[in-house]
């Protein structure tokens, strides 16, 4: 089975998650102690959706996370580079679209909102990706990245990392159908920004406003920006 290294190649990571499709939603709610379900709920209340607005849902994986935006009424499309994923969710009523972050197949300013959760880490060119959703949202659209972040208690800190680089990999060996892709997602996790190192890169590709809100004690942060 493929896994990733934190240069990111574009086919490697996409290879990695094809690999895991089958699984991954299963293994996400076990990994995340069914946190994965909150996190999702409260990214859709923070893009503040409305009935009728048109949203790009990208690193969408399987769709689960667009199912729950469409909850808000809003006319949500899922878009992944990994077409297992894609496959892996094809049962689920939502459009999905084959696209990479870096070259998104939709033209300048056409939706109301955009998301990324989880999927910005796993990006070979961060800023690139950013100025990408950028383009493709309206003035005065919305966007929100959830991404896993860094706790803010010290202690609890240390826990984590500690569970992210032992207790990880171990639970995706027996979830898992390649859990050394696990060893890769967290590794990512721990050389990703803090909070505020991620609002500065959000803020240098030309969003304005941006705030961020941390969830599970900063094992989560949602950070949302405003294109004026």
């Amino acid at each position: 089975m493929q896994r990733a290294t934190l240069d990111k190649d574009p086919h490697d990571v996409a290879s990695m998650f094809d690999g895991v499709a089958k699984r991954y939603d299963v293994t996400n709610t076990v990994l995340s102690f069914g946190r994965d379900r909150a996190w999702r709920a409260a990214t859709r209340r923070a893009l503040r959706l409305q009935p009728g607005e048109t949203v790009l849902d990208l690193a969408a994986g399987t769709g689960v996370s667009t199912v729950e935006l469409t909850r808000s009424g809003a006319w949500v499309v899922a878009a992944d580079f990994s077409t297992g994923m894609l496959q892996a969710g094809k049962f689920r009523r939502v459009p999905m679209v084959a696209g990479d972050a870096l070259h998104l197949p939709f033209t300048d300013a056409v939706f109301d909102a955009v998301t990324i959760s989880f999927g910005l880490r796993n990006v070979a060119d961060v800023e690139a990706a950013l100025r990408e959703l950028h383009r493709v949202t309206k003035p005065g659209g919305r966007m929100v990245v959830c991404e896993f972040s860094t706790p803010v208690i010290p202690v609890f800190s240390t826990a984590y990392m500690e569970y992210l680089m032992r207790a990880l990999p171990a639970v995706a060996r027996a979830m898992s159908s390649n859990p050394d892709a696990y060893v890769y997602l967290a590794e990512s996790i721990r050389a990703w920004p803090d909070q505020e190192g991620l609002a500065r890169r959000i803020a240098a590709c030309g969003w304005a406003d941006v705030q961020w809100r941390n969830l599970s004690g900063g094992i989560v942060a949602l950070h949302r920006a405003v294109r004026h």
